[in-house]
C-alpha cells in the first residue's frame, strides 16, 4: 500500500529542490509524476521555483476552497507519484483527500512543506499532515550561527517582526524571511536573551 509522505523543514532547507530531484528521477525512468501546489503561493505563478534556480510549470494549482478529490479522479493509472508543494498552506480536508488517494488508488504522495510558521505555530496543512501522515522526515539548514536551523523569522522592512498575520502577501512591505536556531530565534525576533526570574 502506497504511503502519504511528509517531508517539512524550515525556510532554505532544499524542500522544493528535493521535490524537483524526487520527479526527475521518476521520470528518468519512464515513470509519470504529478507535481501540485496552493494558489496562495504566488512566488512563480503557475510553476515552481527554487532559491537555487531551478523551475517547473506544476501541474495543478490547489484553489483555498477546493475539493481536491475532484481533482484526483481525473489521474489516470499511469502517474506513479503526487508531489506538492508548499503543503503547509493546504486545508485539513485537502490533506484528508492527498491520504485518501494515497491508500485507495496505491499511489504514493508526497508533501514539502514548512514546519511552522514565523510565530513557531503550525499551519493547518502541516497540522493535519502530522497527525496522518504515514513518514515524516525532517529537512535540515543552518542558522547564521553555524547551528541547526528549525524556525523561520520573518524580516519586515529589514526587521524581525512577530507580528502579523500568518501569510504575508500585502505588496506593501519589503518581506523576508531568515532560517533561524532556536538561540537565534528567541534573541532576534522576540528580544529573549535571558530567562525572566
Amino acid at each position: 500500500m502506497s504511503k502519504l509522505y511528509f517531508r517539512y523543514g524550515a525556510m532554505n532547507s532544499g524542500k522544493t529542490t528535493l521535490l524537483l530531484q524526487v520527479a526527475h528521477n521518476y521520470e528518468e525512468r519512464g515513470m509519470n509524476v504529478v507535481i501540485l501546489k496552493p494558489v496562495i503561493d504566488t512566488k512563480g505563478d503557475d510553476k515552481i521555483i527554487t532559491r537555487i534556480g531551478l523551475k517547473r510549470q506544476v501541474d495543478h494549482l490547489i484553489d483555498k476552497e477546493e475539493k481536491l478529490s475532484k481533482y484526483l479522479n481525473t489521474l489516470d493509472e499511469g502517474i506513479a507519484c503526487v508531489l506538492v508543494d508548499e503543503a503547509q498552506f493546504l486545508t485539513r480536508d485537502q490533506v484528508d483527500e492527498l491520504f485518501m488517494f494515497s491508500k485507495l488508488k496505491d499511489i504514493p504522495v508526497i508533501c514539502y512543506g514548512l514546519r511552522s510558521d514565523f510565530k513557531t505555530m503550525s499551519f493547518p496543512g502541516s497540522l493535519r499532515l502530522f497527525e496522518i501522515a504515514d513518514v515524516m522526515e525532517e529537512l535540515y539548514t543552518i542558522c547564521r550561527c553555524g547551528k541547526r536551523a528549525k524556525f523561520n523569522g520573518r524580516v519586515v522592512n529589514g526587521e524581525f517582526t512577530s507580528s502579523g498575520s500568518q501569510v504575508a502577501i500585502d505588496g506593501e512591505n519589503e518581506v523576508s524571511y531568515e532560517s533561524l536556531c532556536g538561540k537565534c530565534y528567541l534573541e532576534k525576533v522576540l528580544g529573549i536573551t535571558s530567562l525572566e526570574e
